[in-house]
């Protein structure tokens, strides 16, 4: 299997202005981004995203069939990997989640009306939108099993029921609720995807949810988790997205790809880690000589590049082996990107903020904030154990199962070799 690791000089020049354009215009705004006047930042953020969008990078990770630019996951990884190296940026670049894997959901499952009305907006950023999955009582993990019912009425569907930590919803335009049509279609054909207008009356967003990285969040800040109750909550016809009974289907657009952009994305911010780490190291001195020279801190810089760039090869090939042979292929590869690229980006906050000590334990210093957030990264998007069990028995498919001793039992393959050994030595000559 050849792999090339070129990139055409067109794209490492697109990659080139990406990576001076987020370190000159976005990465300074960082100390104030949150205190900014929210009339003024719209005016600003529009500016930088006009910018983005000349240079034909906005929401890049859509074919083009569904209204992007078609790069492929290997070119996506390598951009993902650069807006890493500051979140906010995610919003610049129009691949911001929610919003991207809505925008794929809605892409696949839309009609022409729905998606001139909901998705080209989104795609344009003149709209934002969330996505109801989990719930407070059942497990986050198992969609097959949905407490929020959906029930026809004349022209319209009546949606019961409660939503929890659900990203954006106090500040989205639209929510993607996902409701169980039909019980007897279970696990996976008895659940529907529905529009849910902000405002409609019927969905009550109870609160933003405190967290570790928001413990009192201001309603309504983006990035914020909201729990959602929906009584009586009516909404017409067609609002539903595709036919009932697909929801589950549909959902599974927002994942794939989205995978190896997270997790090139964390790596994008590892490194930066890496790079506060290193230049302490340098700068740093105690017990008489540089931090860099002590040994334990030469094994933390080491490690976490080894990591960096172990996950980085992984996730790669994974983006490479989507873009050939799709994303069904690769399905136990992507669960096993992103449960090693979560533990990875932790890894290396976490080392950077010991070399920086109390200072890197600090708010001075973004690592604890950056730790702090990407701490649900082996949570969200199906915990890293469903992936690693998904991938162990895909795995083990390949193996069979055998009789008595195993097959590389010693003793029991003496035979074997000693036969070999006299018919390699007749066919040598060697008496």
């Amino acid at each position: 299997m050849a792999w090339d690791f070129a990139s055409e000089p067109e794209f490492e020049a697109q990659l080139q202005w990406m990576r001076s354009f987020i370190d000159r215009e976005l990465i300074p705004l960082e100390p104030i981004l949150d205190h900014l006047p929210a009339s003024e930042w719209l005016v600003v953020k529009r500016h930088l995203q006009d910018q983005v969008k000349a240079q034909g990078l906005w929401g890049a990770f859509l074919d083009p069939k569904l209204g992007g630019n078609g790069l492929g996951q290997l070119k996506l990884a390598l951009m993902s990997e650069i807006i890493g190296r500051c979140m906010y940026s995610m919003a610049i670049f129009g691949v911001q989640a929610p919003d991207s894997g809505n925008m794929e959901l809605l892409a696949h499952g839309a009609t022409d009306t729905q998606k001139e009305r909901w998705l080209w907006p989104n795609m344009r950023g003149e709209i934002s939108s969330a996505f109801a999955l989990t719930e407070p009582f059942l497990a986050g993990a198992d969609p097959t099993v949905i407490g929020t019912t959906a029930t026809t009425d004349g022209e319209e569907w009546v949606l019961e029921g409660h939503k929890w930590f659900i990203t954006n919803a106090s500040v989205a335009d639209i929510v993607l609720v996902f409701a169980e049509t039909n019980p007897d279609g279970r696990p996976h054909r008895h659940a529907s995807v529905f529009v849910v207008p902000a405002g409609t009356p019927g969905m009550e967003i109870v609160r933003d949810i405190g967290t570790m990285a928001h413990p009192d969040p201001e309603y309504g800040r983006v990035g914020n988790h909201a729990e959602i109750v929906f009584r009586n909550c009516r909404i017409p016809a067609d609002h539903l997205i595709g036919q009932p009974g697909e929801g589950f289907t549909l959902a599974q657009q927002r994942l794939g790809g989205g995978r190896i952009h997270h997790a090139m994305r964390w790596l994008g911010q590892a490194q930066r880690s890496l790079d506060i780490m290193g230049e302490r190291a340098v700068s740093r001195t105690s017990h008489g000589k540089l931090l860099a020279q002590h040994q334990m801190v030469q094994d933390y810089v080491a490690l976490s590049h080894m990591e960096i760039q172990a996950a980085r090869l992984l996730t790669f090939h994974t983006a490479w082996k989507m873009d050939k042979y799709g994303a069904a292929a690769v399905r136990a590869d992507l669960g096993m990107v992103k449960a090693h690229v979560s533990k990875v980006v932790l890894a290396v906050l976490d080392r950077t903020i010991q070399v920086c000590g109390a200072l890197g334990y600090s708010s001075d210093l973004p690592v604890e904030a950056w730790y702090r957030s990407t701490r649900f990264g082996p949570i969200g998007d199906g915990p890293d154990e469903l992936h690693k069990s998904v991938l162990a028995r895909t795995l083990l498919k390949g193996y069979t199962p055998v009789e008595g001793w195993p097959s590389e039992h010693i003793p029991s393959r003496r035979p074997a070799a000693e036969a070999k050994w006299a018919e390699l030595k007749t066919m040598a000559g060697v008496g």
